[in-house]
Order: structure tokens, then sequence, then C-alpha cells
């Protein structure tokens, strides 16, 4: 989801924005954990005026991602926060940790005192500071900003363990620790907002590919622990992580995006980190790529490419369905999913006919899930033939009326 990819990853990729997420065991996924006493730090980014944020949705947005759609133009500048706050890593016992996000405000929130909230989880980077609270790089936070927060929203996005100013190695797919930083998160800029003396009156949901995983794992966690939660939107969001991999390897698209081995690779050493699986990565790279891979992972310069082509990424073993789910790595993708359990709010799941990552039936799974269930909360709507980024700008001015509604009433 970079403006520019990270030159770490430049040989696997020259075109995305983003990717995809994933998730943890079921016995972690619903734990209830408190952060350590950690006092929260707000840092004062900038402040974009209207001007700023209307070219990020006239000019840089299409440029972007490929697509021209109709936003709503923003009509107030917005003040923008790094939030540093405490919270827990629940793979890891519970360790204490330290975690970054962005708290953008409307500078009319001081005259309207409440607004609606939003808060959007980002899809996959390459580079550690290409998320919410370095927003200069990472153009789907700049649409949200611009989209949102330049409508008069409070505007939240989590960047995750492992990226933003953490020091932790990155938790890529792994749910338990998505839905702990996310939780913590909406916390603590609840915490800064009543500081400031706003109160927020909706709680919106959103997020792309990576991040509407990540959206739907927190939707999750915040009906199990009661907190409501007015809507929840994604866009090409990977509902089942072990759906997304074996499709890859088995089922390919007639054109799969050729970034796919990112997924591998960091979801790879993230669970070897996050599930104490000692040697797991090597279990799913080629031993000649695995040294670059690792390099890529930790974001450290390495020499050579990495194969685009996963028959060349990969252990050969990868390639034998009944291998891949006795594994390790298969067991904990299997564990990997973010939708099977009772909505308590309304979800709308957009995807695209020509996503080359996500399937169209991998991002329709929560609706046939809750559908055979004769649950009606949960609806999946084609944003027709767009790409993986084109899903996405195309999806959030439908997110912005949808929320537009709902907030009226």
């Amino acid at each position: 989801m970079p403006v520019v990819v990270s030159w770490l990853f430049a040989s696997i990729v020259t075109l995305l924005l983003t990717a995809c997420g994933g998730s943890e065991t079921p016995s972690k996924t619903t734990a209830q954990t408190s952060p350590p006493a950690v006092q929260t730090k707000i840092e004062f980014l900038e402040r974009w005026d209207v001007d700023r944020l209307n070219r990020i949705l006239k000019t840089d947005t299409p440029q972007q991602f490929g697509v021209h759609t109709t936003y709503t133009p923003a009509r107030n500048a917005v003040n923008l926060y790094r939030v540093t706050y405490a919270s827990v890593i629940p793979n890891m016992g519970n360790k204490p940790t330290v975690a970054s996000g962005l708290l953008a405000i409307p500078d009319n929130a001081a005259t309207t005192h409440t607004l609606p909230m939003v808060s959007y989880q980002h899809g996959t980077v390459y580079g550690r500071q290409q998320v919410p609270s370095f927003p200069d790089q990472s153009p789907e936070t700049q649409l949200m900003i611009a989209q949102f927060a330049g409508q008069g929203y409070v505007l939240i996005g989590a960047d995750y363990f492992g990226l933003g100013t953490s020091t932790e190695p990155e938790g890529y797919m792994v749910k338990a620790s998505h839905q702990q930083a996310t939780y913590d998160m909406l916390m603590a800029s609840r915490n800064v907002l009543k500081q400031k003396n706003i109160s927020t009156n909706k709680l919106f949901l959103a997020g792309w590919s990576q991040g509407g995983f990540v959206s739907m794992s927190l939707l999750q966690k915040l009906d199990v622990m009661g907190v409501k939660v007015d809507a929840t939107a994604t866009a090409s969001a990977p509902l089942d992580l072990y759906a997304l991999v074996s499709g890859a390897l088995y089922t390919p698209q007639a054109h799969p995006a050729v970034w796919l081995n990112s997924i591998f690779i960091l979801a790879a050493f993230s669970f070897e980190n996050y599930y104490d699986s000692p040697d797991l990565a090597r279990s799913v790279i080629a031993d000649k790529y695995y040294t670059m891979s690792k390099a890529a992972y930790d974001r450290t310069p390495y020499t050579g490419a990495i194969p685009t082509d996963l028959h060349i990424l990969l252990r050969p073993e990868m390639y034998d369905p009944q291998a891949l789910k006795a594994s390790a790595f298969g067991k904990l993708l299997s564990q990997t999913e973010a939708y099977k359990w009772d909505y308590r709010s309304a979800v709308r799941n957009y995807y695209g006919d020509a996503d080359e990552a996500v399937p169209v039936d991998d991002a329709r799974m929560a609706m046939t899930y809750a559908v055979q269930k004769g649950d009606s909360m949960v609806k999946a709507i084609s944003t027709g033939e767009t790409d993986h980024r084109g899903t996405f700008a195309t999806a959030v001015p439908e997110w912005k009326s949808w929320f537009d509604g709902l907030s009226k009433q």
C-alpha cells in the first residue's frame, strides 16, 4: 500500500500498494487482556488543510490506485497526531510492549465536541513506516484522512506490532496480536479525546486487504467484549488465510498477483516468531532463498532477487496438499480466519471481480457463512471489474455514504 514500495521488496513487486491479512488460534482470539501501566503519549505531526485534502481526493488517489471515482470534498482541515500507547502481546504470554498509531481530529472538533469515529485498519506494507502514524508514507491512510477526517469524522489507525515505532518483530497475519493492538489503540484514542473534551457517538470499523481481515478480527473481539460497533466495512478482505494460500498454490487465478510471494514470506516468519515455532520459515521457504527472505522480513539489505514464482521460492512439499495440511505452517493457516461467529452489527465486505489477490469466493465467505446460519447482518458487495487497489479506492466512497446514513440515526 505505500506510494513507493520499499526498496527491500523492489524485486518482489513494483506496483503493490497492499496485500492481505491473517489470524490466530481460537483460544487466544477472544482473550481479554489489559496493557501495562505505561503513559499514553501524543505527538502532534501536522495540520492538513482543505486544499491538501482535496488534492489527495482529486489527484493523488487516482494516480496511486488507478481508478477515477467521485469522493465527497473535504470541508474542514485535520490535525494529525501520533499516539504511542501501552499494549501486550497475547501470543507471547501477554508480554508488555509499546505500539503506535494515528489519531486524526477535524480542526472544528473543539466546537462540535461530539463526532463519529472510524477505526481504519491498514493493509500489508513493505516499509516499517508505511503505516497510519507516518501518513506521508501511506497513500491509503491519506485517502481515509481526506475522505473521513476531512468530513468531520475522528479517524484512528493502529500501526500493528512490529510496524510504526514498535520495536517488536512484525506480527503479520497473527490474529490475537492484531486484535490487541487495534483494541488498545481504540482505548488510548478515546482517552486522548476525553482529555481534549471531544466525545464520539458512533464507532465504525473499516479496512482494506490485510486490514479487512484485521477489521473483522477487531469486530469479533469487540463483540465478545460487549463494545458497541455501529458498522464494519472492508475491501478485498482475505477472511480465511488457509483458503487464500491453498488457492494460490493449487488453483491459482488466471492472472495472480506477482507479489503473493510476500504473503508467504511475511506470514512464515511472523508465525515462527509469534507462535514460538522454531524453523517454521525454513519449512516453507526454499534453502536458496531463505536468507534474503529473512532479510526482507526484517527490512534489512540483501542482494539478489526474490522469485515471484512460488514454485521456485517455496519448498516442494508446499505443493503437496496433504503435506501442507499436516505441517506446522498449514495448521496455523487453518486457524487464521475472521468470519465464524455470531454478528451483532451490520457488515459489508466489498470485493472486486478482477481482484488479482483475493478471489471472489474468499471475499464473500462471511456472507456465505452468515446466510447458512440464517443471519442477514453480512452483505458482500461487488465493486465491479476492479483489481486489488481499485477495489479499495472504489469502496471508500461507498463506506462513507453508508456510515453517513448511519451517523444520522
